[in-house]
Formats: structure tokens, sequence, C-alpha cells
């Protein structure tokens, strides 16, 4: 094969990025675009999916220009989406009929209620894996469909398309208005609702119980396949692979054994966990999603729990409370102290996620007193990630029947040393993180490089994979169950009377 990169289109919430990367799975060169965030109403958060379109067409020939190649020299492209995110465009036109309804809008929380009394004979979780909130994709077509019943019906005649970024992006790429290829892949199906974790296809009750057409939704297929060949940006280069952002984070991390887990640290946190060729269903507030599927081959499964608060209480800590003037400055006041001075921080802000799910909490400050000093509340900060951690990773290993025994990790807040010695500590049980940090990417960089032979099997990938740095747990049992029972104590404070911690095994070996 004389194409020897591969370019992988991130399409994420607040920007468009391509890197290129060789046939060894090296970064070569990137090129990124930010998008217009829109906020019509208060909890409505919308894109524009025309502009994204258009940041696409500009930052895959920028990143290529910096690489010094051309098309000719790419042998397959992978795109990496935010998730749930919901576009509707006409099929004649190429326009989207709105402004895309982002993963983070929660418009539709009136109607789950609603919702919620149309459950099929086998419930919405235990079909499609995902529990009924304002996070899934589903509701939001409820929604959008109801806006106007001329929609829905050019949408039943499928005059009028539904799709996730990856499938806009898929459809545009490959002629659009002339021809464009609709489809999806199975891990972004997996968190619209509307697919059944086992058939791997759209189910016809779940569409019912959402008043979703089936002839708007696009074809599913596996992660890592012939999707089509693009006719404009990159022409004649084979779409190889579409992929969630937060399993491609895993694939690029080469997770690709049961047991093995992955979590990305940025505004919040998502760690999924590999679970094999079955899905594995939840009792302790969890998702259940496809983790990748490659060719012909069986799909592999995760579950996955999503923390609302991580680098955001940081940022909250700066510009909130202005007692830091970088979001760095946290870990070296964190390093004034040697503890947090018995000082928890609850980050509830807007709820709790996995494996709470109460939207009814809030945010607590637990333990103050005049010996807390501005350094025990840096400290407090760092350690509200790692037992929210904790607290995910327990969730995991009682659902799965497994037991976490490293914690790969990427995404912004891995710069914080001490931050990852918390979370080794907490969950008793070293954490690694990779050389190339751009995990997304990689990962869907990887699976398209299987489809055109790039790459033979998931073997070289593993072999690809290298550790760039590791901490190893430092702490007591004593003192970690100490500590452990203080957070515990905070959480009852802010979740209320009736909480009681998940009966879980715990993380460590």
């Amino acid at each position: 094969m004389s194409a020897r990169y591969v370019v992988a289109i991130d399409q994420g919430t607040t920007s468009t990025r391509c890197i290129v990367f060789d046939h060894f799975g090296r970064f070569v060169s990137v090129a990124q675009r930010e998008h217009r965030q829109w906020f019509p109403e208060p909890g409505w958060v919308e894109h524009d999916a025309l502009e994204i379109w258009a940041n696409v067409v500009r930052v895959v020939p920028a990143a290529l220009a910096k690489a010094g190649i051309g098309p000719d020299d790419v042998a397959a492209l992978g795109i990496a989406n935010q998730r749930e995110t919901a576009v509707l465009w006409d099929r004649h036109t190429g326009r989207p009929v709105a402004r895309a309804v982002t993963w983070q809008d929660t418009r539709v929380a009136p109607l789950l209620a609603e919702l919620a009394q149309r459950d099929p004979p086998r419930t919405f979780r235990e079909r499609c894996g995902l529990p009924l909130s304002t996070y899934a994709t589903a509701p939001r077509l409820t929604w959008l469909l109801r806006s106007s019943p001329a929609l829905r019906q050019r949408a039943a005649s499928a005059d009028v398309l539904f799709g996730t970024m990856e499938t806009w992006l898929t459809w545009q790429l490959t002629g659009g208005p002339q021809g464009g290829v609709h489809v999806t892949d199975v891990t972004n199906a997996s968190r619209t609702m509307l697919m059944d974790l086992r058939t791997l296809d759209w189910d016809d009750e779940l569409c019912a119980a959402f008043e979703v057409p089936r002839a708007m939704l696009p074809q599913i297929r596996p992660t890592a396949t012939t999707h089509g060949r693009a006719s404009t940006v990159l022409p004649g280069v084979v779409i190889g692979a579409l992929m969630g952002d937060q399993q491609a984070a895993l694939f690029g991390q080469a997770c690709y054994s049961p047991g093995e887990a992955k979590c990305t640290y940025g505004t919040g946190a998502f760690l999924l966990l590999n679970t094999g060729d079955q899905p594995v269903a939840s009792s302790h507030g969890l998702a259940t999603t496809v983790a990748h599927q490659v060719g012909d081959e069986p799909a592999a499964y995760a579950l996955e729990g999503s923390i609302a608060m991580t680098g955001s209480l940081v940022q909250w800590f700066r510009d909130g409370l202005s007692l830091v003037r970088t979001a760095p400055e946290i870990e070296t006041l964190a390093r004034t102290v040697n503890d947090n001075g018995g000082c928890y921080i609850v980050p509830a802000f807007s709820g709790l996620f996995a494996p709470h799910w109460r939207p009814d909490a809030r945010g607590v400050i637990t333990g103050l007193t005049s010996y807390v000093t501005r350094g025990h509340l840096a400290r407090a900060v760092l350690e509200a990630t790692a037992w929210q951690t904790v607290d995910v990773v327990e969730a995991m290993n009682a659902d799965s029947g497994l037991r976490l025994n490293t914690l790969r990790v990427d995404g912004g807040m891995t710069s914080n040393l001490l931050l990852m010695q918390m979370i080794s500590d907490r969950l008793d049980v070293p954490v690694e993180r990779p050389m190339v940090h751009e995990t997304v990417s990689l990962g869907v960089a990887y699976a398209a490089g299987l489809t055109v032979g790039l790459w033979p099997d998931l073997g070289v990938l593993r072999r690809s994979w290298h550790r760039g740095a590791r901490w190893t747990p430092d702490m007591t049992a004593q003192t970690r169950e100490q500590q452990r029972s203080g957070w515990r104590t905070a959480l009852a404070q802010t979740i209320g009377p009736g909480f009681t911690p998940t009966a879980a095994r715990p993380p460590g070996p």
C-alpha cells in the first residue's frame, strides 16, 4: 500500500479537529477550528451543523498541508464525534431543518415522565442499555418532531433525515444531496435509546415509544468497515471508521479485553469498562453501551459511568472563588498541605450523574473549621474527582463481576500529577497515561486503518500502545477507609437521608 497515513476527524462539543497519523500510529499534524455555542433559552444548547461541516472543509486540507501530503497519501479516514447530538436535515437540499440539539441540552426534561409511561414490555434500559434521561438522543427527536406536523410527515417519507454528527459528516463527504451515504455505527446508535443492544438494529417498539419514523434513521453498520468513499475534501479516500468519542478513546487506549478500562478527565469524566462480547445489564446506575465492532466480528460491549463535574470544578475554584489564577496552580496549592483538613466537596452543582443519578442533589462543602485553609480546599477539589471515580468503579465491579486492576487515563486533567496519584491511592490500583494523549483521534484512526489493512489486527495495535507515565498506590488501607467514610458522609448530606452507598466489590486487586 503506497498510502501510509490515516486521517482522523474529531468532531467535538466545542471544536472540530483533524489529526494525521502515520502507519506507526504516530502523530504527524493537526488543524482545529472552534464553532459557536447557541443558548436560545435556559437549558437549551445548540450547534449549527452547517458551520461544523464548513469547519471540516477547512481543517482537513490544513492538516494535510502541515503534514506535506495530499489525498493520494491517505489510506483511510475515520470520524469520531460528540455523541447524542441530534441533527435533522433535508435530504434534497442538504440543509438542516433546525440547529442541532446537543447532548448537553435539557429541554426534554418535561417529556420524560410521559415517555416513562410508554415502556415497552421489556424496559428501555433492558433493551437499549440506557436510562431514560435528557442525556440520550431519542427524547430530543420526540421533541423536534412534535414541534411540526409537517416535519413529522417529511421524516416519515425520508425527505428529512436524522443523524448524529458522524452521520451528518459522512453524508456530506460522500456527496450530500447527490447520493450521500446515510449511515451510523453501532457505538453511536447505542447512544440513541432506539437500538436493541443484542440485534444491533433499530427496535420498532422503541421507535414507536419515542414517535420516531424508522424511515428517517440511518443504516447501522460496524464501527470499522467501509462506510463509503469521500467525493469531496478527500476525494476517493475510504471512510473506514465511525465511532463515538468515548468509545474511540477506549479503542485508542487499547482496552480490547474484558476488565480493561479507561477514564477521560475533562470538563466532566467518562469511565468505560470493556465487558466482552455480551452486554452487561447495570443495576448500579451505569449505562450499557457498544464499545466497538470490527468488520463482521462480534461486537464488544462496555459499561459506562459519566461524572458531571471534574475539570469544571477546578474552573469554579479558579473563576468562581478566585482562589487560584490558573487551573494548573491548584496542584501547587494543594501540595502545601498533607491532607484535606477534614473538608470534603461534593460537586453536585446540577445534580449527580453515575452511579447515583440524582438531578435534585446540590453541591455541599462539609467539615469546614477555622483550621481549613485554601490549600485544604484545593485538595478537597481534587479529591472530589478521585472519589467520584471510586464510586463509578465500585458500581462497575458490582455489575460486571470483573475487578479493575489498572485504569488508563487521558484528557486535560491528567497533566495534574497529584490528582493522578490521588486516583491511584483511592482506587488502590495503578493508573497509566499513554504516550499519545490524543486517544479519541488515535482510536478512530486505528479502527479506520484496520478496515483498509494498514494494521492487521488488534494485537498489533495493543503492542503499539506505549505508557507515558504510571502511578501506583501509596496509601494505607486504614487511611483509605477513613477518608472513604468522610466522602460517604458528605454524599449523604448532598443526596439526603435515604442515601446508602453502592454495595459493590472494592476497586483494588
